[in-house]
């Protein structure tokens, strides 16, 4: 089935649907001087709409001030600005740093967790945290050790401590928060350890739970109503879930949540999706193993489930759904729809109708993706939006005790978790990406609780017949599914992407530079070394008048866990030390927060 889709506009999700939503929250994002909410706002566009940074004067960018995080290892996420205070946060311990702007950085107040630190042994690909969230006064920490804490923002105070999980049988926390009307949203980690993965909305008042809906179960688990849950234009029908595991696999099958929250406040529908199936060895768990792998749209009131849409069904590759779903509005065939586009560790873009669950568009955002042929895209098909399998890299096809070589992208995706941002301006997303490919082995595992429940043997390397290099910063046309320029890169692009009402797009590269990109053509404008790779995602805010972008640096994370955990085996960090061997040679780790600035005084409006 072919659409024409045409014209396209940021989906205003801010300031008129206030009502709707979390009315202080909603006023702060729509603040385009601060940096409110982890994804720059409720749509996952990370687009800002400064302009005083520009394709014309990028050039000049010089560095304003820096901080020292005091914290080594992997360093994602991005600061918050709220106000003239600057929220920065770290990897395990996880500790906060409330900075004041007025006052040369001022640490006003810190909160340093007293955690456990067993629960790094339980953290699969290094200690990482995505971010913290605002709302009512308070700053939300999610913690590894599973517990959410809301901090007094101008005290630091802890207002209430919630924990979700157990890091005795493999749960962490890894993932930013999302704050919604009186809710805040979290999910778990821990795929690699056989956890039944969730998601989880606390009262923002207190703390207390209000809603849990698992990944894979039971309905009623799953808050799903059998009638009025569909899948691709069809009820999801009873037992959808347990019908797709063999005996009582699910309740140790993963689909974890440890990605990005979206929100649409018109349809009061909240996005996400899900990680992996449990184990990395497909023999064990014959079947869909649903709802692993799966966009999920959700009321944020009561969490019952609007549509569902599985992207890699009894997944064999370990190609985690989730990844950010970016929400526009644009015009199909003469009509305005409210769109969701999603780039996911499978190699496959999709843009889906966000309200019904329609899928539109099914394309590879990487010509070196070979496990499959692509999406059937004919509703009237029995295999109707299922992807088709290349049995040469059936890692399941293949069974246990063989290795399946050559298989494109390797387990860490086309594109991981560090997200992608879109530009209304030129109507167009752009994309971090890796250009990696892997040989996989699957083993019979058993499983214990608390211990790393895998079942494969994994080595990366460069896509072949390419430039060579392990990554790709792409622009992507969602309406026809094709990629408009790639720019190479020698690693993996493993930082968020900003773009800006400058017509300017920034990234980092895990050699720690951060590049600044014209928007339209993809030419470099600027680029600076910072002190170590960067993983983290680039934001912007404005203080004083003055436009600033900042960004985290501090090497780490899977593409970089051989660095941070001093790991040396190529098979170890689930088969990325080898891969990424040489990275060594060109970084080291840190952890400092970079700010930058045009020199000289901001100019008179």
């Amino acid at each position: 089935m072919k659409y024409l889709l045409k014209g396209a506009g940021l989906a205003l999700l801010l300031g008129t649907t206030a009502a709707y939503a979390n009315d202080g929250l909603m006023a702060e994002i729509a603040k385009p001087e601060q940096w409110a909410i982890p994804t720059g706002d409720y749509a996952n566009t990370r687009y800002s709409t400064l302009d005083q940074i520009n394709r014309d004067n990028v050039k000049d960018l010089r560095v304003a001030w820096t901080f020292s995080t005091g914290v080594l290892r992997g360093h994602e996420g991005s600061p918050l600005v709220i106000g003239d205070i600057m929220y920065v946060h770290t990897p395990f311990p996880n500790n906060v740093m409330a900075l004041d702007l007025n006052n040369d950085g001022k640490i006003l107040w810190r909160y340093e967790p007293q955690q456990d630190p067993n629960v790094i042994a339980v953290m699969c690909c290094d200690t990482v945290n995505r971010g913290l969230s605002y709302a009512d006064g308070m700053i939300i920490l999610p913690q590894a050790d599973t517990t959410v804490v809301a901090l007094d923002a101008q005290t630091g105070e802890v207002k209430w401590s919630t924990k979700i999980g157990d890091p005795a049988i493999g749960e962490t926390l890894t993932m930013a928060t999302m704050p919604v009307k009186d809710k805040v949203m979290v999910g778990i980690s821990g795929g690699e350890y056989g956890v039944r993965g969730r998601v989880t909305a606390l009262n923002l008042a207190d703390g207390s739970e209000a809603w849990k809906a698992y990944s894979t179960g039971p309905d009623d688990e799953m808050l799903v109503d059998p009638e009025n849950t569909m899948v691709l234009g069809k009820p999801i029908g009873a037992d959808s879930s347990l019908n797709s595991w063999e005996g009582d696999q699910w309740k140790i099958g993963g689909g974890s949540i440890w990605g990005w929250f979206s929100y649409d406040p018109d349809l009061n529908l909240m996005y996400y999706g899900t990680g992996n199936p449990s184990t990395w060895n497909p023999s064990q768990r014959p079947g869909d193993n649903k709802w692993s792998m799966t966009i999920m749209a959700r009321d944020v009131d009561t969490g019952m489930a609007k549509w569902f849409y599985q992207m890699t069904p009894h997944d064999e590759w370990d190609y985690d759904g989730v990844n950010e779903n970016i929400l526009t509005n644009q015009e199909i065939d003469g009509v305005e729809r409210k769109l969701l586009t999603h780039f996911d560790r499978n190699g496959l873009a999709y843009t889906m109708d966000r309200e019904t669950g329609e899928l539109l568009v099914a394309e590879k955002f990487d010509p070196a993706v070979n496990w499959t042929t692509g999406v059937d895209m004919d509703p009237n098909s029995e295999t109707y939006g299922r992807p088709a399998v290349v049995a040469e890299y059936s890692t399941a096809q293949n069974g246990e005790d063989e290795n399946t070589t050559g298989i494109c992208p390797a387990a860490l995706g086309t594109k991981d978790m560090q997200p992608a941002a879109y530009s209304p301006k030129t109507n167009t997303f752009y994309v971090p990406t890796n250009h990696v490919c892997m040989d996989y082995e699957p083993f019979r595992v058993a499983y214990t609780a608390g211990q790393p429940y895998v079942g494969a043997t994994l080595s990366m390397y460069p896509a072949p017949d390419s430039h060579g290099g392990m990554g790709n910063f792409i622009a992507w046309d969602n309406v026809e599914g094709k990629i408009k320029w790639s720019l190479p890169e020698q690693f993996s692009v493993w930082s968020g992407a900003l773009a800006t009402a400058g017509d300017i797009v920034f990234y980092g590269t895990l050699e720690g530079y951060l590049k600044a990109i014209d928007a339209d053509s993809g030419e470099e404008l600027y680029k600076f070394k910072t002190p170590s790779g960067i993983i983290g995602n680039v934001m912007t805010y404005q203080h004083g008048g003055k436009q600033y972008i900042g960004i985290l640096s501090g090497v780490g994370g899977w593409a970089g866990i051989g660095l941070a955990a001093g790991l040396t085996n190529p098979n170890e960090g689930l088969g990325a030390v080898g891969g990424y061997a040489s990275l060594s040679d060109y970084t080291e780790l840190g952890g400092q927060l970079t700010v930058f600035e045009l020199p000289g005084e901001p100019a008179a409006n």
